[in-house]
């Protein structure tokens, strides 16, 4: 049987990012999701997630700041010499920026600052993962898993870079072999300290034009792996915020949102043979 974490990302970025994890968590169509602490609405999640149990609210851990005029900038001190930030002191909009410029000393600062941050608002945190897969970069993926160690959560891994849907921000083809060797034995680490690690991560297709309706249904229906992380993206739309913040592809965002506060999903998910899981699960 399938294990299947349905996982919102981006919470914290926005209102709407916070709204949909919040009523689709408990309509039962979200199982998990993680908050980006560096995001202007963070401190709103936060204060929810703390006063409710019912939440599963990990941290995605942030280093990448890549909407166009939407910007944010590192939780920790870490001055112009740590490379996290740009000439305007906003975290990289890519992943590649990252790798080349921050020390991976200043990265798990800024790691801990986040969680640390979250802590003392009182979230409880129930496992990290990673903002466009950054944490995963061969640089510093040992260190990602280390982490998780140090504070008792599991991370989101997989065994190998191709069963992680956004491994295109962590590696071209030309790295590709380094990355996965990476992955891999952060994997081993990750194992032998008791953490679950994933057959696959399913991500959100950002590429769907408005016209081309998805298949959330298909996507699901094909699954033969046991653990499978589902990294969506729901959004509540309205307020002109994530229309405006993501002009090309908020409508990828509001479906996802719109789809899963259906009574017709609903029924669809509970009658397949998935277990779905929260990440405080499988911990």
């Amino acid at each position: 049987m399938t294990r299947l974490v349905i996982h919102a990302d981006d919470v914290g970025m926005c209102h709407g990012a916070n709204r949909a994890y919040v009523e689709l968590s408990h309509f039962g169509t979200i199982t998990s999701g993680s908050v980006m602490v560096p995001c202007p609405w963070f401190s709103e999640i936060a204060e929810v997630a703390a006063g409710d149990d019912s939440l599963d609210c990990g941290i995605h851990l942030t280093l990448n700041a890549e909407k166009t005029h939407y910007r944010w900038g590192p939780v920790s001190s870490a001055g112009p010499a740590s490379g996290l930030a740009d000439e305007h002191g906003f975290l990289w909009r890519t992943v590649a920026e990252v790798r080349r410029n921050a020390h991976p000393d200043a990265v798990e600062e800024e790691w801990r600052a986040q969680i640390d941050r979250a802590l003392a608002f009182g979230v409880n945190v129930t496992h990290l993962d990673a903002h466009m897969g950054s944490a995963l970069a061969p640089e510093w993926c040992d260190r990602y898993v280390a982490v998780g160690i140090d504070y008792g959560v599991p991370v989101l891994i997989t065994g190998s870079l191709g069963a992680y849907g956004p491994n295109r921000h962590v590696a071209d083809s030309d790295e590709a072999q380094a990355a996965d060797e990476a992955i891999q034995s952060a994997a081993a680490t990750a194992r032998a300290a008791g953490m679950p690690v994933f057959d696959a991560v399913l991500e959100t297709d950002f590429s769907r034009a408005p016209h081309q309706p998805p298949n959330y249904q298909k996507m699901l229906d094909s699954l033969e792996e046991n653990l499978v992380f589902c990294a969506f993206h729901p959004n509540a739309p309205g307020g002109a915020e994530i229309e405006v913040i993501e002009p090309d592809s908020f409508h990828v965002r509001t479906y996802e949102y719109e789809l899963f506060g259906t009574d017709g999903w609903k029924e669809w998910l509970m009658d397949q043979s998935y277990e779905l899981a929260s990440m405080a699960d499988l911990a």
